[in-house]
């Protein structure tokens, strides 16, 4: 950890609205709602899915992946959130801060990665209808997600370092209502072009390795069996 940031390291100040007061309690009224549903209506569809032996299909494993990691990634920032809210000194530890970045960039990234893993299953499901259970298999599918997520917390673990190793020079007021990358970054006191053009790169790389890995695998299996016919499932 640089020098310039030991000042620093002990919490930063979250500052929100904190200069609009008469936003909060609508804020903590929304939020709470929202949260709520967010937590019934995820854990139902984990429920459902886990439940039902009809639903133990590719389709439906996936599904419940992306329920844990939509509950997982309102939980990261909308707690710390509310205690804020309800609070005169809305501040977070550093410990806090990091484990916040972290996860909450890991499952960003993730929820990419799956979504196109999804994308890649319904286009086998209707592409090639006759093979789904084959080329679908349980192993396949345990193996797609293991990569969503182990490839999420990488990718999340290099930007965060990056971004956390940046001088802070004692700036504490991040100007946001929770640790988030383009937020730390504007407390640099350095020339932060350069690892922005990095992090992008990094985030652009995330987002077309698997749309280009499904485009191709799509047009060179439709063309192949062009009379192929459609399911709709």
């Amino acid at each position: 950890m640089n020098r310039a940031n030991e000042s620093s390291s002990k919490e930063f100040i979250l500052l929100g609205f904190s200069d609009k007061p008469w936003l909060q309690t609508p804020l903590l009224v929304l939020l709470l709602a929202s949260y709520a549903t967010t937590i019934f209506g995820n854990v139902s569809i984990m429920m459902v899915c886990i439940l039902d032996p009809k639903l133990h299909t590719p389709m439906y494993f996936f599904l419940t992946n992306l329920s844990i990691l939509d509950l997982c990634y309102t939980t990261s920032t909308v707690p710390h959130m509310l205690k804020n809210i309800c609070q005169n000194k809305k501040t977070i530890s550093y410990g806090g801060c990091v484990a916040q970045l972290i996860i909450f960039l890991a499952l960003g990234a993730t929820e990419c990665l799956l979504l196109a893993v999804m994308s890649f299953d319904r286009y086998v499901a209707i592409c090639r209808p006759l093979r789904y259970v084959v080329i679908m298999n349980p192993w396949f599918c345990f193996k797609m997600t293991a990569f969503s997520w182990l490839t999420g917390f990488s990718n999340s673990v290099l930007q965060s370092s990056l971004t956390l190793n940046m001088p802070r020079c004692g700036h504490q007021e991040v100007d946001h209502f929770f640790c988030e990358v383009p937020a730390l970054l504007k407390l640099s006191c350095a020339d932060t072009k350069p690892i922005v053009s990095e992090l992008f790169f990094f985030s652009v790389l995330i987002l077309l390795i698997p749309v280009t890995l499904i485009l191709i695998s799509y047009g060179s299996h439709c063309l192949s069996t062009p009379n192929a016919r459609v399911f709709i499932y």
